[in-house]
Formats: structure tokens, sequence, C-alpha cells
């Protein structure tokens, strides 16, 4: 009789330890700019939203948790580690569609502009490519390589080189993060088909039109965002594209086209 009474409560002290571990992820505490102070704020590494980001952690008492992909961020968001996220609405876009638990805000912060970096002093480069993204706005391939990746008319406009494209000039390497959507996503589910285990995108696909125009192959190598600008400035590769803003800041250490579109960052929170 003992022996049972131990058992029946060493089986009550489990299932009570058991239901302590399982608590639920707590309701949404995020419902504009003004609750950001105080609150966990997940970023990735090296991206405008870290930038912004820090500004709450060294003004406003906010902790700021660093991921090497957005996606551990949004992983993270919806296990309750965190409050909210700070990231480019392209990729929040897309992480939203696909997660009918999380919703972007309204509040937005200040636009950005994304250009190409290369390294300080090759303006021959730059001019290269500027003249290219030029010509590619003015014919509306930029247009609808975007379209192809965001909006109502997906996979309907992918990328193809022009018949008759040679390489003349050799080949350049792209610097990038391809764990970004919709910049440069590695197999996602509604490309695996299309693209096989290519990197994709929208600025992969942009920088393939460039290479194209300028008599270029094109060489897309994938590393941690935060390593594409030092990647670019010691000659490791030639230039660097992964919905990079352009700030005063970065100019220091690199320099970058003209700008070929503007996006901004938004805030990504649980929806209850």
């Amino acid at each position: 009789m003992k022996k049972k009474l131990i058992s029946l409560l060493l089986v009550s002290a489990m299932a009570a330890a058991t239901a302590g571990c399982g608590s639920s992820v707590p309701a949404n505490s995020v419902n504009s700019r003004d609750d950001l102070p105080g609150k966990k704020i997940g970023v990735q590494l090296g991206t405008t939203g870290d930038s912004d980001a820090t500004e709450y952690e060294k003004n406003d008492g906010s902790t700021v948790e660093r991921y090497n992909k957005g996606a551990d961020a949004i992983q993270a968001l919806k296990t309750g580690k965190i409050d909210c996220v700070i990231i480019d609405q392209q990729p929040a876009e897309a992480f939203v569609e696909k997660n009918d638990d999380l919703k972007i805000l309204s509040d937005t912060f200040d636009p950005e502009e994304y250009a190409i970096c290369i390294a300080k002093g090759n303006s021959d480069l730059t001019d290269k490519f500027n003249s290219a993204i030029e010509e590619l706005q003015k014919d509306g391939t930029i247009d609808s390589i975007t379209s192809n990746y965001i909006g109502d008319e997906v996979g309907k406009h992918p990328y193809e080189t022009p018949d008759g494209t040679e390489y003349p000039n050799g080949t350049l390497t792209m610097a990038t993060n391809a764990q970004f959507e919709p910049d440069e996503p590695w197999n996602t589910e509604d490309w695996l088909l299309k693209y096989s285990d290519q990197i994709v995108g929208i600025d992969a696909d942009i920088a393939k039109a460039i290479c194209d125009k300028l008599g270029y192959e094109l060489k897309i190598e994938d590393m941690e965002f935060d390593a594409i600008i030092a990647a670019v400035s010691s000659g490791k590769a030639d230039f660097g594209a992964a919905g990079i803003t352009v700030t005063e800041d970065r100019k220091k250490n690199i320099d970058f086209t003209d700008t070929y579109t503007k996006a901004c960052q938004v805030i990504v929170v649980r929806n209850k």
C-alpha cells in the first residue's frame, strides 16, 4: 500500500512538472512603435532593422536579439522568445503570408534605398553597373523581375538571358545572403521546381541581368549578411547585393551604385 501511494505521488509530481514546462506563448504586447521601449526585439544581424532596434536598445531599455537569419528571428517570435521582429517589408510580407499567426503593424520606419555595393575606388565597375541599372529600369526589366516574386503575378515573369548573350569580360562574383526572402531565397516551395537548387530572387535576377548586359558571367557566393561588405572590400567578391540599404555609415567602407529600388523596415508581431 505504501509503495502504491509513493508511486501515485511520483506520477502526480511528474505530471505537474510537465504541465509547468509547457507554458503557452504570451499574448502580443506590441501594437505600435510606441510599444517598443522595454521590449525584446528580434532582428537579422547587420541589417537596417538591427540599426533601428539598436536605438531602442541604447535609449529605451529594449533588448535586441540578433539572428543570422531573418527566419530564425521569425521562429523566435512565434515561440514567444521575443516580442516582435523589425525586418524589411518584402520578406516580412513573405513570412506573414506563410504564417497566419503573425501580422505586420501599420507603423513603418523611414523609407530606405537599396543599392549594390562595390569596393571603394572601383569607379569603373560602379559606372558600368549604373549604366546597366539605368537601362534595365527604362526598359522595364527590373519591374518585371520584382513582379515575378512579389504581388499578383508571382512566377509569371521569370528572367531569361537574351538570346545571343556572350561573356567576353570574364566572371563577376556576387556576395549575398541567401536566407532572405523574397530577394535571395534558397529553394522556397513556390519556386523549387522552376529553379532547382540555385540561389534565386529579386537581387539575384537583377545581378544576372546586369552581368548579361555587361558581358560577364555571374557567380554567386552565399554568406552571412554582415560579412558581405567585408568580402567586397577585401576583394573576395566583386560586388554585393542582398537588399542592402544605403547608409552614411556604410559609405565609409564601401561604394554604392545608384538605387534600384526602395523599401522600408516594418514590425512583425503575433496576431493574438
